[in-house]
């Protein structure tokens, strides 16, 4: 019944080919201009928000929300000068100045410097506002509280234009004091707009990087270019929808920048596997009919017969298969719905929606271009005709033989399937072993490259000016400063790893205090474990702890709190459509032990690469003691669902054959065989797309490319070259068992007939 339903659809398409490309060149154009330039004015960019995530109803957002509600002042930038000696006279009046003028921009509330008070740098309140090394200082320009937002953001630009003119004013009024003079101007808003262009162009590098690569593979996959463009076209397509998408989830949802770059990707690398499978199939069914004699023609009196049948044919197979493997990917991908982060929830639904598009373009746009180029791609491209080029490529002929490497490594490993069974779980197990000392973390300026203005104003601001870091953990209590006081000195002082505590301040009706950890490290194993003390002991009020530290440790319980259901609803969903994809209850577990594995051993390599840092030079990033927290989901959620892609891939190869006939061992080495090629190529592909964001200089986006890229390469050789084949044979016919009822089922509801 299924396989009448696509091949009703690639009749459809096959009638009308230039519409369908019509239809997605409208939908392309109309994704990428609402993603550039949004409804009002407001591009894709310009919505997605960024920093730590937040979770819902935690006590690190509460916190957090009655300071912002008790915050009184405005806006701060703050300019840090490098190379100047602050008590030099003609630096003074080069200052003095530059406080009037930026005083007199309308909107500014305020100008902090050694320079307004006065005995200048000698007066003792300038020590926090002088460098260290006597080498620097600050000014802190305070806008007003009761701007408007478009007046803040105006303000904001002219304050910074004109603080980041200061070094040069300085270099021309005190060439002596001051001929080397820098600036870094930072601010929470400059902060947020580094993090969100350096997402935007990590996009563009990861896909000027990968998508030339993927087509050169691809080009040498089908021997040509015109069989490559097909599913390339169909990238092109779900990336352009897909982002107008994306602008519409950030009306419904808080969407993380980064999660621009993680969505894409991911939508790139399903469509080129789609497309390709569709491709590979319609040539084989081309050459078949071609080969066969056969003069096919349907009710239409224009166009090909042959060509529209060998779509027919196509559709009700490969399309078939291209429609399990979404729906495995989206139920995958959607688990993240679940959780309470946001960050997790706008990933499943952008996920969810990236992999319809995908596969949308797959069903139809590249259906209907395998149409309009006809049967000149049952000819070998030009490459295909060089000799002894076509023995290496995958021309017509390869991919209809049932003899060829994968088949002849199949048989290698049925000769000895305990000893290969056992061997690449022992690996597998060894590669995920750096996954017992996982550290997950919340980081925040840490995610740009440490050349990133931003974040070298940070770093120098650390340095030079220690009295402006703030406390580690803050304590936000919901009582008197007396009372907060007595208590934190009491019982939060005396704590492991507790080096002071500040006086409490007022904000609102609540009390703050700052506590210092012996570790400056904000997200370290200290920190933590002072926030988890901290909220243990009983302080007889409401007490909130927020901080870097107390968001990871919100984080992972929000994820440990619901992590089940997820897991819940992804191994039901695998199970079921495994069973009514093969009429077995042995081939679901088998799949998901499998996956867990490949899963586990890829983790490992991240943890090893990233959180030990073995791989900072080659990879270019600096580690930072940890995993991103939402990376360890996205990765799971993303990359499991591109294992159950390459399962059915294979497994649909197999149980064509187990209908058809042929005995259990054969049909292994026949299926893979038959699939072993679209799964490495389709593999190579997707890793060249993941690794292209790996030379992105944003750390999560590093991390995912990296993870995922990571997952395809072991889960395409170790697992579904060896592991799958060596257990299936092990099984034998048991691969195929189910209980009696249970087969009555898959005979009325089967999803392969």
């Amino acid at each position: 019944m299924l396989t009448l339903v696509f091949s009703s659809l690639g009749r459809r398409v096959a009638r009308h080919p230039r519409l369908s490309v019509l239809v997605w060149l409208v939908l392309t154009a109309l994704g990428i201009a609402m993603a550039l330039f949004g409804v009002h004015g407001e591009g894709l960019f310009d919505r997605v928000t960024t920093g730590a995530p937040a979770i819902p109803g935690s006590g690190s957002q509460k916190a957090d929300q009655i300071l912002a509600d008790g915050s009184e002042g405005g806006p701060e930038i703050t300019l840090l000068v490098q190379g100047a000696d602050p008590a030099d006279a003609d630096v003074a009046a080069a200052m003095e100045d530059v406080n009037a003028t930026v005083a007199g921009i309308e909107g500014v509330e305020s100008v902090i410097n050694a320079y307004v008070l006065p005995d200048g740098v000698e007066d003792p309140a300038a020590g926090p506002l002088v460098a260290q090394d006597g080498d620097g200082f600050l000014t802190v320009v305070t806008l007003r509280p009761d701007l408007e937002s478009d007046e803040s953001t105006a303000v904001a630009e002219r304050v910074v234009e004109e603080l980041t003119a200061v070094p040069d004013q300085l270099a021309s009024a005190a060439p002596e004091a001051a001929a080397d003079a820098t600036g870094l101007v930072g601010s929470n808003t400059l902060i947020v707009d580094a993090i969100t262009d350096q997402v935007e162009q990590d996009l563009r590098t990861g896909e000027v990087i990968a998508l030339p690569i993927a087509l050169l593979v691809m080009i040498l996959v089908f021997g040509g270019f015109l069989a490559a463009a097909m599913p390339m076209a169909g990238a092109l397509a779900s990336i352009g929808v897909g982002l107008g998408a994306l602008l519409g989830l950030t009306y419904l949802l808080d969407v993380d920048a980064s999660i621009v770059n993680v969505v894409t990707v991911l939508g790139l690398g399903l469509s080129i596997d789609y497309g390709l499978l569709i491709v590979s199939r319609f040539r084989e069914e081309l050459h078949r009919l071609l080969d066969s004699g056969e003069n096919p023609t349907l009710r239409r009196r224009r166009g090909d017969g042959v060509v529209q049948e060998a779509l027919v044919r196509t559709m009700g197979t490969a399309g078939r298969t291209v429609a399990y493997s979404a729906v495995t990917v989206a139920v995958s991908i959607a688990s993240l719905l679940v959780f309470r982060p946001d960050i997790l929830r706008s990933v499943g639904a952008g996920g969810l929606a990236i992999v319809l598009v995908a596969v949308a373009t797959a069903l139809t746009l590249v259906p209907a271009l395998l149409v309009m180029s006809g049967r000149r791609l049952a000819r070998p491209g030009l490459l295909g005709r060089v000799p002894g080029v076509r023995r290496v490529l995958a021309s017509t002929a390869d991919v209809e033989s049932d003899e060829g490497a994968f088949s002849r490594l199949a048989t290698r490993v049925q000769r000895r399937p305990w000893w290969v069974l056992l061997g690449t779980v022992v690996a597998l197990g060894v590669l995920a072993l750096p996954l017992a000392g996982l550290q997950m973390r919340n980081s925040g300026i840490e995610l740009l490259p440490t050349d990133a203005p931003q974040r070298e104003f940070v770093d120098e601001l650390a340095a030079q000016y220690p009295s402006s870091a703030g406390p580690q953990v803050i304590v936000v209590a919901e009582a008197t400063p007396e009372d907060a006081q007595a208590w934190a000195d009491a019982d939060v002082a005396s704590l492991d790893d507790v080096t002071r505590v500040d006086l409490a301040t007022t904000t609102g009706t609540a009390s703050v205090i700052g506590v210092h950890v012996a570790d400056a490290d904000a997200g370290g194993e200290q920190a933590v474990s002072v926030v988890r003390q901290i909220r243990d002991l009983d302080a007889g009020f409401d007490v909130y702890v927020t901080g870097q530290a107390a968001g990871q440790v919100d984080f992972v319980d929000a994820l440990a709190e619901r992590v089940w259901w997820a897991v819940a609803i992804v191994v039901v969903a695998a199970f079921v459509l495994l069973f009514l994809m093969t009429g077995s209850v042995v081939v679901p577990v088998q799949a998901l032990v499998t996956n867990a594995l490949s899963l586990a051993a890829a983790l490992g390599v991240l943890v090893w690469v990233f959180q030990d840092g073995h791989l900072e030079s080659l990879l270019d990033f600096t580690a930072v003691g940890g995993i991103e927290t939402y990376v360890i989901a996205l990765v799971v959620a993303f990359a499991f669902g591109l294992a159950m892609d390459y399962e059915v891939f294979l497994l649909a190869r197999v149980k064509e054959l187990v209908d058809d006939g042929r005995p259990n061992d054969e049909a292994i080495r026949v299926g893979l065989q038959r699939s072993g090629r679209i799964i490495t190529s389709a593999a190579a592909i997707i890793v060249v797309v993941f690794a292209g964001f790996v030379f992105g200089d944003m750390l999560v986006i590093k991390e995912v490319g990296f993870a995922l890229a990571i997952a395809v390469v072991i889960d395409a050789t170790l697992v579904r070259m060896l592991l799958v084949p060596a257990t299936m044979t092990v099984l034998g016919r048991a691969t195929w068992w189910a209980p009696r009822p249970l087969r009555r089922l898959h005979s009325k509801v089967s999803l392969t007939h």
